[in-house]
């Protein structure tokens, strides 16, 4: 079966921006391209006077731009990128619905994000913030001001990393993402001091040193057996004090992508998306690739 990657188009800067990352990850990556855009026409509309469910007239422009869109953005990324295998549909369901369909047989899925600016970063819509929450399939989120994937040079991927509970779909996706890119990958870890330590009355130099460095053996040790599959790609460790979030925030000004991990599970009001995987869709201003985990 062939590679694909689909994209959520809806005609906003973001989706088109969405657009052209994956087109540059599907040549990367030596996959298909599918464009979808999700809308539901309505037979009938209310007359303006009446009030009464009547039949559209046959010019809808609505409907003639929901069939022009997948049509001509197929168009443009055909003529930037020859040689790349693109298919375009519009799909007849409710958005979210239509994309996780759609992810279902697909290597990755990639959706626009709003971005309010390079400080506030991702505003993620409903649409994405659902998908995102429950896709059993990678999910990249693109920012309408995100560069071209072909122009971040070396800059890093970055890979936010709990060594406690390492996942190897989550690593493997960061280290396929650095061999590709051919760059570096670092690895951020977020440690927190034992809930006791904060009532000792006082702070003790050494043994800071000492969980520092326990953290960093931990990070290490689960990285190694990644650095003898991948041993073209250069690892930079960092374990920090403190949730990762901020951190992997403030790493994605240099990055090329930033990859996070959400456990696929329930909570009473539905799916769930942690809180480090949340401050970074909602800050990174660098692509974000979510990836689903047991």
């Amino acid at each position: 079966m062939s590679r694909t990657i689909v994209v959520g188009l809806d005609g906003s800067p973001e989706s088109l921006a969405a657009a052209e990352w994956a087109a540059c990850e599907a040549r990367r990556t030596d996959a298909q391209l599918r464009l979808v855009h999700a809308w539901l026409w309505h037979p009938y509309v209310y007359g303006p006077l009446t009030g009464v469910l009547v039949p559209p007239s046959s010019e809808d422009p609505e409907r003639e731009w929901a069939e022009r869109l997948p049509r001509e953005t197929a168009a443009k990324l055909a003529a930037d990128h020859p040689g790349l295998s693109i298919a375009a549909e519009r799909v007849a369901e409710q958005p979210v619905t239509a994309l996780l369909a759609a992810a279902e047989n697909a290597e990755l899925l990639v959706l626009g994000s709003r971005g309010l600016s390079g400080v506030a970063g991702f505003l993620t819509g409903s649409v994405a913030q659902a998908v995102v929450s429950r896709s059993r399939m990678p999910v990249v989120l693109v920012r309408a001001d995100a560069r071209p994937a072909e122009a971040h040079g070396h800059e890093d991927v970055v890979l936010g990393l709990v060594p406690e509970h390492p996942d190897a779909s989550v690593i493997a996706f960061a280290f396929r993402a650095a061999a590709r890119r051919a760059t570096d990958l670092r690895v951020v870890h977020g440690w927190s001091l034992p809930p006791y330590y904060g009532y000792s009355g006082a702070t003790d130099a050494g043994a800071d040193a000492e969980m520092l460095a326990e953290a960093q053996q931990r990070l290490t040790e689960v990285l190694s057996p990644w650095r003898e599959k991948f041993p073209g790609v250069e690892v930079r460790e960092q374990a920090v004090i403190g949730g990762a979030g901020p951190h992997l925030v403030e790493a994605s000004r240099n990055a090329a992508l930033v990859v996070v991990g959400r456990r696929n599970r329930q909570s009473p009001v539905g799916a769930h998306i942690g809180p480090v995987t949340q401050a970074v869709l909602h800050h990174s201003t660098a692509p974000v690739a979510v990836i689903p985990h047991d």
